[in-house]
């Protein structure tokens, strides 16, 4: 495997991006992981790096590079702790608009690398960023071909961007992994993206799964809610839905 940092220029300045793939065998089709919250670690490299044995280009982009943040480092349990309120603060300031002017820059940097296949890209966004995943698969329809949220946030909102307005903007097969007991997506929440997704009219595949038992957060290892069980099924519903559409 490869692995390398990259600081890929964007309009506002320098994203510095993980990148893992195969030594051999490319090119492969990218896919673009964005971070959750608590923002880059290892705990994300290595998931990147998993992706990436089975066959593809992985970028793990800062998105918080225009706050001039890489690392948030441990956070504190306590909701109130002032490392939990900048992480929030850093959450808001990002918008849809950016993280897409962001993925067109990821984009146009691994056309001039050899190991990245750019006519085929997947995404996936964990938390705050399963709604950056679905925009890039409206965005850029022509190249994402399958994009996941998982226990993402902010999936319908009253903005014509919203995540369960998205099967209707694109041909990519979209997955939703959802955790039953979730304050960030309550159950409300992921109806009102189950009929999104069942009322597409252009053969969208679309699914959306929820995950029994589980808490937001349940794919990370490291935190207090891991559900070894759970985590291994959404790697396996991922890598099928690369499979199915990454070819």
């Amino acid at each position: 495997m490869i692995d390398q940092q990259i600081a890929i220029p964007t309009k506002d300045g320098h994203t510095a991006t993980f990148i893992t793939h195969p030594e051999r065998g490319g090119p492969f089709p990218v896919i673009l992981f964005y971070m959750d919250a608590p923002a880059i670690r290892e705990e994300l490299r290595d998931m990147a790096r998993r992706l990436a044995t089975s066959g593809y280009y992985v970028m793990l982009p800062n998105l918080y590079y225009r706050s001039g943040v890489m690392e948030l480092g441990a956070l504190p349990a306590d909701p109130n702790a002032p490392e939990r309120k900048r992480m929030f603060a850093l959450m808001g300031s990002l918008t849809i608009p950016m993280i897409m002017d962001d993925t067109r820059a990821l984009l146009t940097y691994a056309e001039g690398q050899a190991a990245a296949n750019t006519k085929i890209v997947g995404t996936v966004g964990y938390c705050m960023s399963g709604r950056y995943a679905v925009n890039a698969a409206t965005h850029f329809p022509d190249r994402v071909k399958a994009a996941a949220s998982i226990y993402g946030t902010h999936l319908a909102t009253d903005q014509d961007d919203s995540p369960h307005l998205a099967a209707s903007k694109t041909r990519a097969e979209l997955y939703f992994a959802c955790a039953e007991t979730d304050i960030y997506a309550p159950m409300e929440v992921i109806e009102k993206v189950r009929q999104g997704m069942s009322g597409a009219k252009n053969g969208t595949k679309a699914e959306v799964e929820i995950y029994p038992g589980t808490h937001h957060g349940f794919a990370f290892p490291k935190r207090p809610v891991y559900d070894r069980d759970a985590a291994e099924r959404h790697w396996e519903r991922l890598l099928a839905l690369y499979r199915r559409n990454l070819v």
